[in-house]
């Protein structure tokens, strides 16, 4: 399966939001609401919360992609961002806040660079781990096929 690459670095920015609001009211509940967002996006990307709004409200108004890009390693990178985000509400949640701001912080320059760069850094580990077990897939494919 391909993703237009536009709606994982909309989810990311949405990220971004949320988890700003996180580190500034240290709210654990709000980390976990997060955290499900990241676990139902892993599960089906194509059904997470954040790229159902792009797809109703933004992709509507853009040019097709040019590239669209396979979905495994946005998976993997959703995988991380869960990770990170259960931490961080167990942290905030059993009052070990230094713990939920340092993971808050984390995934919050992970979805930053990647809704203002296009970096993303889950993606990039994921072909990392690939390239070391020899087997490489694109990052990106032309629409085209070319």
């Amino acid at each position: 399966m391909l993703l237009d690459p536009r709606g994982p670095r909309f989810a990311a920015a949405v990220t971004t939001v949320v988890l700003i609001v996180v580190l500034f009211t240290g709210s654990g509940w709000l980390a976990l609401a997060q955290a499900v967002v990241f676990g139902v996006t892993a599960a089906s990307p194509r059904r997470g919360p954040y790229g159902l709004l792009f797809r109703a409200f933004v992709a509507g108004r853009l040019r097709p992609p040019t590239e669209l890009e396979p979905v495994a390693p946005v998976r993997f990178a959703q995988l991380v961002g869960l990770v990170f985000t259960l931490v961080a509400s167990a942290g905030y949640l059993s009052g070990g806040s230094g713990v939920g701001v340092v993971a808050t912080a984390l995934a919050l320059a992970a979805a930053f660079l990647n809704a203002a760069f296009g970096l993303c850094l889950g993606c990039e580990a994921y072909l990392a781990f690939r390239r070391l077990g020899g087997r490489v897939i694109p990052a990106r494919v032309p629409v085209d096929g070319s």
